[in-house]
């Protein structure tokens, strides 16, 4: 049995019909499934229409979380829930093309296969801003991490091995698409071509993309530290280079008072000091965030049919 995993957000317009496209699909090509929807605080009627979905079929789980946690959260605590010998990440909104999935499944079936990785042949229908912002960020990941993600998504299929490892990893902020990269296993690839969204629009926001960006690259490389190096290095051939024409402006006699120089190299060094400090306070707030040890996400319930819940 394989568990599909769906994170969902105020996606109160997408669950039914993704449940019934994604079933009809596995129903076909004889598939044993379970959908795992996992409710991320949406405000909306989601969550409403997710738990009467699970008391109808025995093969929807419906989890609920306290409050919104984030999509990383949501895609963990799929992983946590899920009983089946593997599991498939999916978006509710079907951009995830389902009938990928069965050709997955195939891959991992008749082949010595633990990750079958799917990428996108295409980008679809993005902005120029957008889509620059996405390639500027993976090369950063590979050129400091050696993660190649270039194209990468969350849509993968995991065997059981690859999601024991997963959860075993004790960090609480997590970066799955790097996370199942990293923790390696014989990995293949299928490609897709990404599908229009029929319900909604996308969450995401630019000011969310870059928290997002900028989380997950500290969380994957020191290399934004090195910054720190490379500025103190620099700033002391500045200072190397303005004293040495200090002095040898004094011994001929050409020595001016050097306020302005001494402005200019102040602002200079207090400028690369404030810079440095913002990114050191940076991975401090993310060890503080670690050594806290909450849990990545709470769970109000789950649903199953036949089964009142856990709450």
């Amino acid at each position: 049995m394989i568990s599909i995993i769906i994170p969902s957000y105020n996606e109160e317009g997408n669950v039914e019909h993704t449940a019934e496209v994604v079933t009809g699909i596995m129903e076909k090509n004889h598939i044993p499934f379970e959908l795992v929807f996992v409710n991320d605080g949406s405000a909306d009627s989601t969550w409403e229409r997710l738990e009467a979905m699970a008391n109808r079929d025995e093969r929807v789980v419906a989890v609920n979380f306290s409050r919104n946690f984030g999509k990383e959260s949501a895609i963990f605590a799929g992983l946590e829930v899920a009983g089946g010998d593997a599991c498939v990440l999916m978006d509710c909104d079907l951009q995830h093309p389902p009938e990928t999935i069965v050709e997955m499944y195939k891959i991992w079936k008749n082949n010595d296969v633990d990750v079958v990785e799917g990428r996108k042949a295409d980008r679809g229908k993005e902005n120029k801003a957008y889509r620059g912002f996405s390639l500027l960020f993976y090369k950063l990941i590979k050129k400091t991490s050696g993660l190649d993600m270039d194209a990468a998504s969350d849509f993968k299929l995991l065997d059981r091995k690859v999601v024991d490892a997963l959860l075993r990893m004790p960090e609480r902020l997590t970066f799955f698409r790097a996370m199942s990269s990293w923790v390696g296993f014989k990995t293949e690839r299928v490609y897709f071509e990404v599908a229009e969204r029929e319900v909604g629009e996308s969450k995401w926001t630019t000011r969310g993309l870059i928290k997002f960006a900028i989380n997950n690259i500290t969380s994957f490389t020191s290399a934004p530290m090195q910054i720190v190096t490379i500025c103190g290095v620099l700033t002391f051939i500045v200072s190397l280079i303005l004293g040495i024409s200090t002095i040898v402006q004094k011994i001929i006699g050409e020595s001016d008072a050097g306020f302005p120089t001494v402005i200019i190299l102040q602002l200079l060094t207090s400028s690369i000091i404030m810079f440095s400090l913002g990114i050191i306070g940076f991975y401090i707030s993310k060890i503080y965030e670690e050594i806290k040890n909450r849990p990545r996400y709470i769970i109000r319930d789950i649903v199953r049919k036949n089964d009142k819940g856990d709450k």
